[in-house]
């Protein structure tokens, strides 16, 4: 198959960005068979990464096995607030981790960071254990924060929580690729979207540093609700901020511990 037909295959099937996209299939494949087998998963609406087992974020090419969140680019707005906020050595928690792919960009950017990550999903945590343990952090499964080493409490300096935030009722308005391919878990937020979110608040005072931050990616729409939860649930520990992005679409509510 040509480069050319490669690419009017994705593009009959709705692919967006059909080109780049076939740049990746056409390096991944081995040779013909491979790659007409993977122009097919992708025309019925497999993720790319899925596809290619791999995403690029942060600079770096991130691990993703089937079933498993696949890493979205705007979540580097989140991500590269926290390594700003960062202190070389900072002791920094990734929660909900799927991939690893928070936590392993705070190892590669962030000098001397200590980072644990937990995710419960088991799919999750061994793909994370590929992207985070080789650089030097600590993946663990679990809900939340109940594995993650006791002796943190107090001591967390930096805690990324990319939640599950669309409200319950809306998953099925989803793309394709992430309805049917992607844990529900990873996704369902619940009947506002905030459920996850305010689990994570309630919780994590006990765990930050005073001045520590916890950031958390939620919608534009519910920007002003989640930051609300934050504050009301952790009995006002927890001084809640929002930082926007235009260029990468991303809101997110970064909240700092009194």
């Amino acid at each position: 198959m040509s480069d050319a037909g490669v690419v009017e295959r994705l593009r009959a099937a709705g692919c967006v960005f059909a080109e780049e996209e076939a740049e990746m299939l056409l390096a991944a494949a081995s040779g013909a068979a491979e790659l007409d087998l993977m122009v097919e998963r992708r025309a019925a609406g497999l993720p790319l990464e899925h596809i290619v087992g791999w995403a690029e974020f942060g600079g770096l090419r991130i691990e993703v096995d089937g079933g498993v969140f696949v890493p979205r680019r705007r979540t580097e707005f989140l991500v590269g607030h926290a390594v700003e906020l960062a202190r070389p050595g900072a002791v920094c928690v990734d929660l909900c981790c799927g991939s690893g792919a928070a936590g392993a960009v705070l190892l590669d950017r962030v000098g001397g960071a200590e980072v644990h990550a937990s995710d419960i999903e088991p799919a999750a945590v061994r793909c994370a254990r590929r992207n985070v343990e080789p650089r030097g952090g600590r993946v663990y499964e679990g809900d939340l924060f109940a594995p993650l080493p006791p002796d943190l409490r107090g001591r967390v300096e930096i805690l990324v929580a990319n939640v599950p935030y669309v409200p319950t009722e809306e998953i099925g308005l989803l793309p394709p690729e992430a309805r049917d391919h992607e844990p529900h878990v990873t996704l369902d937020g619940g009947p506002d979207g905030l459920d996850v979110l305010r689990r994570v608040a309630a919780e994590a005072p006990e765990w930050l540093a005073p001045g520590g931050h916890l950031l958390v990616e939620t919608s534009e729409r519910q920007a002003e609700m989640a930051a609300e939860a934050v504050r009301k649930v952790s009995g006002d520990l927890l001084v809640p901020e929002l930082v926007t992005s235009e260029e990468w679409w991303a809101t997110a509510v970064v909240a700092t511990r009194r």
